[in-house]
């Protein structure tokens, strides 16, 4: 005690310290001890070994022994295979140096290169932005032989009558085309998707609808945003997307409702079980809920708000970035991007909604989430940059005082939900 009569403040014993730390690598040790006999070889580092075989191969893949051979091929090939070489390298680092997010399922290598994937394609953006419209347009050739040549957008309402009377052999034609275009599957397993991750009904709504506003607002721009009302309406937001948010909820409550008990494969009694815990390792390890509560207050409602900002702005770089970079719907390219963003998501929303469920005062957002913003700034800026001068219509003014009027009615909303819950803090504080 001190002669105040305060108890004097203990302070951190290093050894004690030294022993957490020896408890911490134990307890990890006995964890990977723990691991089913089949798949324990799965989780040991290996690094060294990767290390050797990578030098053997990247001294057979780059000519070091037959210079010769190399030096006959030409600048291109060179600087491709170059390339694509650096890339293998930084992946096989990724894969097997890069932090482990908060996803193990089916392995924490795999999503360690996702991370990889992730950083190389921001690098690949930002080299995008430094170049002019035209070389970045050629420059698309090296990804796909079919990219660098200008494209007529497609629009989709050009006719929105839906009885065609002039048509004998299909009156509904109209409706027929648009049931039946590739973009509609899409729309369905892109929400399954996107419920799986957000796993929140009335937020995945409210993305719905908010990107069928954006297609409204964006439509003088890009033909394709360029909708009839029943196909915006009926089509996209009570059909497809109705469809993919009911069956993406009902996969969130088939994993909600599990027991999550896992038993290795060699436990396994039979064949079959073998096979279904084998299967069972490409599932989720356990199912977290994901409580958003975006009423909770006013810093949680703008927290979940940037959430769908930077969610729709994503969506709406795909068109912008077709456009400008005259990339076909069909072309590979547009999937690839696509993919990519559907594996980075998914450790991002996990990581994000672990961010605003932690309760600690100094805390920053996880990897994952620090790319996904960067990624999602730098693609908007490239369409930015190579959009200039391919708009030549102005939006619409009814369309600016509703955007204008919007966003000053949710600021003072913002700024008085503010002001009420600052004094509802201060009197309980009395």
């Amino acid at each position: 005690m001190e002669p105040n009569g305060h108890r004097k403040a203990r302070k951190r014993d290093p050894v004690v310290q030294e022993d957490k730390e020896v408890v911490n690598v134990s307890s990890s040790c006995d964890e990977l001890q723990s691991l089913d006999p089949w798949t324990a070889w799965a989780y040991k580092p290996r690094t060294v070994s990767f290390l050797f075989i990578g030098a053997c191969l990247l001294i057979w893949a780059s000519g070091v022994l037959d210079p010769e051979s190399s030096s006959s091929a030409d600048i291109v090939s060179s600087v491709k295979r170059g390339v694509w070489a650096m890339i293998v390298v930084f992946l096989t680092y990724c894969l097997l140096q890069a932090p482990s997010t908060v996803l193990i399922r089916p392995h924490p290598a795999l999503w360690r290169l996702v991370h990889g994937m992730a950083v190389i394609y921001l690098v690949a953006l930002t080299f995008l932005l430094f170049q002019r419209r035209d070389d970045a347009r050629q420059f698309m050739k090296f990804l796909h032989p079919d990219l660098g040549v200008e494209l007529p957008e497609r629009s989709y309402g050009t006719d929105c009558r839906i009885y065609v009377p002039e048509n004998p052999k299909n009156r509904f034609k109209n409706v027929y085309d648009t049931l039946f275009d590739e973009f509609v599957l899409a729309h369905i397993f892109g929400w399954w998707g996107k419920a799986i991750m957000i796993r929140n009904q009335p937020l995945l709504w409210v993305l719905s609808v908010g990107f069928e506003f954006l297609e409204l607002t964006f439509r003088h721009m890009l033909p394709n945003f360029n909708e009839c009302w029943w196909d915006s309406i009926i089509l996209d937001i009570l059909i497809c997307n109705w469809f993919g948010i009911w069956a993406g909820m009902r996969t969130v409550r088939y994993f909600d409702g599990r027991t999550y008990e896992w038993v290795g494969i060699s436990r396994q009694p039979n064949i079959i079980g073998k096979v279904k815990r084998t299967l069972g390792q490409f599932t989720p390890a356990q199912w977290d809920k994901d409580e958003w509560h975006p009423l909770l207050g006013p810093w949680r409602f703008i927290q979940v708000l940037c959430l769908c900002i930077i969610f729709l702005t994503v969506e709406l770089n795909t068109f912008f970035l077709k456009f400008c970079l005259w990339i076909p719907p069909r072309n590979p390219v547009i999937s690839y991007r696509l993919i990519l963003w559907w594996l980075i998501a998914i450790p991002t929303i996990r990581e994000y909604n672990s961010y605003l469920q932690d309760r600690k005062t100094v805390k920053k957002v996880g990897a994952f989430c620090w790319l996904s913003i960067a990624i999602c700034i730098v693609e908007l800026l490239i369409c930015i940059k190579f959009g200039d001068g391919l708009f030549p219509l102005s939006m619409p003014q009814w369309l600016v005082i509703f955007w204008s009027g919007a966003g000053v009615t949710l600021t003072i909303f913002i700024i008085l939900w503010s002001w009420q819950h600052h004094r509802t803090l201060m009197r309980k504080r009395l």
